[in-house]
């Protein structure tokens, strides 16, 4: 997933930059001086040999657009007027039409045994990866090691993410060079990170071997168990817009305005604060307060468990409703295309 997109300072890069990382040049991870307490871990730990591990990471390159690319994400970069616009395009509306309708049988059968609507599948496989076209193209061994050895902001958690890849390629009985993915080692049609995948990815088709990279239906299955595991109520609202009823500064002054965190502060409260919600919902319903810099200026949300449970997916808040977003486009779409046309013959 794409939870692990945070920015890093300007300041933090030129440190990086400037270190003495000279012995990277040879591209030969195994001679890295973090290895070997990396391939001491996975001997000692996991049950492997020295020399799969070594042979494995003198095979990984550093990749310095990586390096790039996790310093700038999008989420960090834009406004909700800049955003919103990447993903809801008529294409990606188009394209999550076809693909729901290629696979209807699947997608039925993940609604109804997780609970999770096919519109809202659609659409995180739509914004992550357009519906499959574009899963990645960096081999997920040169993304991971280069994050976990050459990336101190967030070394633990790609390293951690490493020693997963290697256990379940291990468990899939598959080569670890030949698995491609995004710039951070996310993989398949709903770019699960490795230990996303091992704990929440899905055989959903019965073949015996989870394929989240070409297999579209263990894809639609592990998305909807991931949300399912991460709290998804079925049948409840996502998001209600909201208008303010005091000073925005005053607002702005709560702490857990625009923090996504586990929703805790009752509707009741957050309108006590400022700010209510402009549809009816139940006063003890627990809610995120959110702004966003929207197109016609600012304008202000109220994310439920449903919303928190997106963003499980991806910290941001730009981005859960972004996938909301198209998520109704989709379905609108649906109904439009399922719909009988005026006149016709039956």
């Amino acid at each position: 997933m794409l939870s692990f997109c945070y920015s890093v300072s300007k300041k933090c890069l030129s440190v990086l930059a400037g270190a003495s990382f000279s012995f990277v040049a040879a591209a030969d991870y195994s001679q890295h001086p973090l290895a070997a307490g990396f391939v001491d871990e996975m001997v000692q730990q996991h049950g492997f040999t020295a020399d799969e591990i070594n042979q494995w990471l003198s095979k990984a390159e550093k990749r310095q657009p990586i390096l790039d690319a996790i310093a700038r994400p999008a989420e960090k970069s834009k406004t909700w007027k800049e955003y919103r616009p990447i993903f809801i395009v008529p294409t990606r509306i188009t394209n999550g039409v076809a693909f729901w309708n290629e696979h209807r049988a699947a997608l039925a059968r993940a609604e109804k045994e997780y609970g999770v609507p096919a519109e809202i599948i659609v659409a995180i496989i739509g914004v992550e990866t357009n519906y499959g076209k574009n899963t990645g193209s960096w081999y997920v061994i040169d993304a991971l090691t280069t994050l976990a050895f050459d990336y101190p902001p967030r070394a633990p958690f790609f390293r951690s993410e490493l020693v997963n890849y290697f256990i379940l390629t291990r468990e899939q009985k598959h080569n670890p060079l030949e698995f491609k993915g995004s710039y951070a080692g996310a993989m398949g049609y709903g770019q699960f990170m490795p230990s996303s995948y091992r704990n929440f990815a899905v055989d959903f088709s019965g073949d015996g071997f989870t394929d989240i990279w070409n297999n579209p239906t263990d894809a639609i299955g592990s998305v909807a168990n991931y949300f399912k595991q991460h709290g998804w109520q079925t049948g409840k609202t996502v998001v209600v817009p909201a208008r303010l009823t005091k000073a925005r500064d005053a607002l702005l002054a709560n702490e857990s305005f625009n923090k996504v965190e586990l929703p805790s502060i009752k509707v009741r409260d957050w309108k006590k604060a400022g700010i209510t919600s402009t549809k009816k919902i139940a006063r003890n319903t627990p809610a995120i307060a959110i702004e966003f810099d929207g197109a016609n200026g600012l304008e202000y949300w109220l994310g439920l468990q449903n919303f928190y449970t997106i963003t499980r997916y991806n910290r941001s808040p730009m981005y859960a409703m972004a996938v909301y977003d198209l998520s109704l486009e989709i379905k609108q779409a649906m109904r439009k295309a399922d719909k009988p046309s005026v006149g016709a013959v039956h």
